[in-house]
């Protein structure tokens, strides 16, 4: 079922409509917004006095919005589910990748959610001026791609990712809304256990999705791989299906390659696409996180033959793979929901002082790091080094030989790592060096972890002396103001 194309009902039955200067429960209803196919949304304010509403601690101040579903008389029990869903999740959620919930009202008076209101505008329009630069296509993808690892990280697969149901605050910050169709682990699944068939927006439903699978979060990442492609090219590459046959298509038809439609799309955006749009799950990116982060270091990317791909798979390909998705559930069996795929691929960041450190540290945060990647068979591993530079004035980029500081630093992790890789078979694009340079080195690795959705830093600590004591090791300040798991390595 199409969120997007609900059939358009009556309201009778309905109640009143709400007009503008009614009071709903304490909130003053000041202006209608937007009206959409499942609700209204209207810009609210507290009464004063003593008939105003309880506001969480945080809150006050904040410009609000009330949502309030539209009501067709009965004949279309989405609206009504969809809003039970979201009334129900929004609460449960945190951070500023999401609004800020405030109050709701239920059906047996009022039904409704407050909410703070985002000042910014959706991601909407610029598919009206795809396809766009490249930088830009980048930094959308990698700003939602984190705003979509923090909402997998508390449990919630989004499961209807589209340029309207993402904002940008002041500050650039991306910010998903619209969670009726969503899932939560640790809530029931009220659009389950309503209907049999699927649940979403036609041109952005992942296979799994047709297939009325609702847990995995990597079909947040087909719906990202979707706007991307959209952005990229000016086209979708599935259409806009209005029936469960045209959405069963994508089971079976690979879209037309970026680079046949825009020439001077660089490979790794391809193959950064296409891989996003894979049928399998297991074939696409594993992590949000994961694939925010090739798309921040684009340079790292695996090539494979998506890359070069100029043409979609011929008909006898076409007719193997509809013969096997006629009636069929996925292959793999499902994920147990987003905690459990996140668990599974996690990203591991090894901080190396590659310049320093001793060589029995450097083996023992070596064979420490291998321990850890080897117990999660789809994890990432990125290692990092930092290239200390001066607060105030030039620095030198070259050595005493002339030999660039930076190409000696990512010469001398890849060497460090290369145990590791022949050890694990880290060839599949697992394996990422990334050499950093900022005057504090303890802030640098912090900064990566969290701007990555790092879960896992590994470093060394170098013996003691009085003046480290005294002003404070790297390893310890890491450790006071990570905000993931920090071990720290000693020979």
């Amino acid at each position: 079922m199409d969120a997007d194309l609900a059939e358009p009902g009556g309201d009778a039955g309905a109640p009143a409509p709400l007009q503008a200067g009614d009071v709903v429960d304490g909130w003053r209803i000041e202006e209608k917004l937007h009206t959409g196919g499942m609700a209204h949304l209207w810009r609210v304010s507290p009464v004063p006095g003593a008939d105003a509403p309880h506001l969480p601690p945080g809150t006050e101040g904040l410009p609000l919005i009330m949502k309030v579903p539209r009501i067709k008389g009965g004949e279309d029990p989405a609206s009504i589910v969809g809003f039970e869903v979201e009334r129900m999740i929004l609460p449960a959620l945190h951070g500023v990748h999401v609004p800020r919930y405030v109050a709701r009202g239920d059906f047996t008076r009022t039904p409704y959610i407050v909410m703070e209101r985002i000042e910014g505008v959706s991601l909407r329009p610029r598919l009206d001026d795809a396809p766009l630069a490249f930088d830009e296509i980048i930094e959308i993808g990698a700003q939602v791609a984190t705003a979509l690892h923090d909402l997998h990280r508390q449990r919630l697969v989004h499961l209807d990712v589209k340029p309207s149901n993402i904002l940008r605050r002041a500050d650039g910050t991306v910010v998903l809304v619209d969670f009726g169709l969503s899932r939560h682990d640790r809530l029931p699944d009220l659009l389950e256990e309503a209907f049999t068939l699927p649940m979403g927006t036609g041109p952005y439903m992942s296979p799994e999705q047709v297939q009325q699978v609702r847990s995995d979060p990597r079909s947040d990442l087909f719906a990202l791989g979707v706007m991307l492609y959209h952005l990229c090219t000016g086209e979708r590459p599935f259409g806009a299906p209005e029936s469960v046959r045209g959405l069963r298509r994508r089971l079976y038809v690979d879209p037309v390659p970026p680079r046949a439609i825009r020439r001077d799309c660089p490979p790794w955006l391809q193959e950064i696409i296409l891989k996003c749009l894979e049928v399998k799950p297991e074939r696409r990116w594993q992590t949000a996180a994961q694939l925010a982060l090739a798309l921040q270091d684009p340079q790292q990317v695996p090539l494979t033959q998506r890359a070069e791909r100029m043409d979609t798979s011929g008909a006898l390909l076409r007719l193997k793979r509809w013969f096997f998705a006629l009636g069929t559930a996925p292959a793999e069996p499902p994920v147990l929901g987003a905690t459990t795929q996140l668990m599974k691929c996690p990203i591991i960041m090894a901080a190396i002082d590659v310049d320093n450190a001793a060589p029995a540290l450097m083996e023992q945060l070596r064979e420490t790091v291998r321990r850890v990647v080897a117990v999660e068979p789809g994890a990432r591993l990125a290692c990092v080094s930092v290239m200390k530079t001066a607060r105030i004035g030039a620095d030198e980029l070259v050595d005493e030989r002339g030999h660039s500081v930076h190409v000696r630093q990512l010469v001398a992790l890849k060497h460090w790592a290369r145990p590791i890789s022949k050890s694990l078979n880290l060839d599949d694009g697992r394996l990422t060096f990334h050499v950093l340079e900022a005057p504090d080195v303890a802030a640098a690795i912090v900064d990566f972890a969290q701007r990555n959705q790092a879960d896992h830093v590994v470093m060394g600590a170098r013996g003691n002396s009085a003046m480290r004591q005294y002003l404070g090791s790297v390893s310890s300040q890491v450790v006071a103001q990570a905000d993931c798991t920090v071990t720290v390595v000693r020979a």
